[in-house]
């Protein structure tokens, strides 16, 4: 029997723990910095939208524990905010399969608890370098690998710069869990997770969500540095923090006010604050003593969450890496299978997802703006936008090049001339 050990209870981490064990032959332990209560109890971690292929991971593990519970995202709706006696554009894309968003602090509690009534052994430790290299040392795992993306293991592994165009953070990060929230009252595609963009100073990114006490919303603001969103820097209390975020909602997107204007916390630790530079780092850790280390999902690819790839991304890197692991059988976990095993993650996902969350966090070019401008115009547009998010790998040939667009929307064009004739 192989053993594994995976350090970080998270999306990936859980994910993979859960499909290792259900193939069976596998000795899995999870090394979690918290327990289930602690995690309950905690600020939240994120902030999150599960599309339908991401969703459709969990399932297939028995791990869609919440879908009677949790609202179907039935679309997105993009605003793009306009200067002062302008016109606002807005666009409203359905989904093919509805979209989730559980509150990590449940998801992950949750999972983590039927992972040990399972049979998989979870230790409790916040590991440290030193700690893993102990481990290593001892021999007793025949594969290591890191799915924590925050703390100080992500030194193991070196920033890749031909992949990591950023060096500063693009955005600084409010969220808050609330209850209160009104419906979005300009369209039946409901519940939707609204998308508003304010040129040159953000973003503010509305999600109906399930949470330690019940259905709510996430109220998320993403600033850029300096600008005038940018009020969360001091990292205020749970009550302040919403006050400054409806108070930013009334000064700056004033249409949206009435649905944000009676607000409350989930609970007395609903908000998180943070800002953090998009990297993409070399897939293989070494540790002091020689041993590897295979890194997973954000713990190697940090986006930022501008456009809620990152849980998405982290479920399908963990089918990547369940399936790797599956297909070498005894085979020794070396250097090769691991620098493998991540470049075919990249290929097959984290690329894309890189290259389009990081073109979203710059002034949309020409080719978008026609293709949001096309998509505010006619629904079939906007649905194949919406369902680019679900899938980033369906965006390539139309979306991410002028010349694709250019296609796409002469295709467009021609439909529409047709249907009017």
């Amino acid at each position: 029997m192989r053993r594994i050990l995976i350090v970080g209870a998270g999306q990936c981490g859980l994910l993979l723990g859960h499909g290792l064990l259900r193939a069976g032959d596998y000795d899995v332990t999870i090394l979690s910095a918290r327990t289930p209560d602690e995690l309950r109890r905690s600020r939240p971690t994120s902030t999150q939208v599960m599309f339908g292929p991401a969703v459709a991971v969990e399932q297939r593990l028995g791990l869609d524990l919440w879908a009677g519970d949790t609202p179907d995202i039935a679309g997105l709706h993009w605003t793009v905010a306009a200067p002062p006696g302008g016109d606002r554009l807005d666009i409203y894309g359905a989904l093919d399969t509805p979209a989730r968003s559980t509150d990590q602090r449940v998801k992950m509690a949750g999972w983590l608890e039927l992972f040990e009534e399972l049979g998989g052994t979870v230790h409790t430790k916040e590991a440290a370098i030193g700690d893993l290299d102990e481990i290593a040392e001892s021999g007793h795992y025949d594969l290591i690998v890191i799915a924590a993306g925050r703390g100080d293991l992500t030194a193991l592994f070196d920033r890749d710069p031909s992949r990591s165009p950023y060096t500063t953070p693009q955005r600084g990060l409010a969220a808050a869990y609330v209850h209160g929230m009104g419906r979005d009252p300009d369209t039946d595609l409901w519940p939707n997770v609204t998308f508003t963009v304010l040129p040159g100073a953000g973003e503010l990114i509305l999600i109906p969500a399930l949470t330690t006490t019940g259905q709510c919303d996430i109220l998320f603001w993403e600033a850029v540095p300096g600008g005038p969103l940018d009020v969360f820097g001091d990292r205020p209390g749970p009550d302040e923090h919403l006050t400054r975020a409806v108070g930013l909602i009334r000064e700056h997107t004033p249409w949206l006010y009435e649905r944000c204007a009676h607000l409350e916390l989930t609970d007395p630790h609903a908000t998180l604050t943070g800002r953090f530079t998009p990297t993409v780092r070399r897939p293989i850790g070494e540790l002091p003593s020689g041993g590897l280390v295979l890194g997973a999902a954000d713990a190697l690819v940090t986006n930022d969450p501008v456009v809620a790839q990152g849980a998405n991304a982290a479920a399908r890197c963990a089918a990547a890496y369940l399936a790797a692991i599956l297909d070498h059988g005894d085979d020794p976990f070396d250097r090769d299978w691991m620098h493998n095993t991540f470049e075919r993650f990249w290929a097959d996902t984290a690329e894309r997802v890189t290259n389009l969350t990081n073109g979203m966090l710059q002034p949309p070019p020409e080719h978008v703006q026609r293709i949001l401008a096309t998509a505010a115009r006619h629904p079939e547009v906007a649905s194949r936008l919406a369902n680019g998010f679900a899938d980033p790998n369906s965006l390539t040939d139309w979306f991410m090049t002028p010349d694709g667009a250019d296609r796409y929307l002469s295709q467009v064009a021609a439909h529409a001339g047709q249907l009017a004739v």
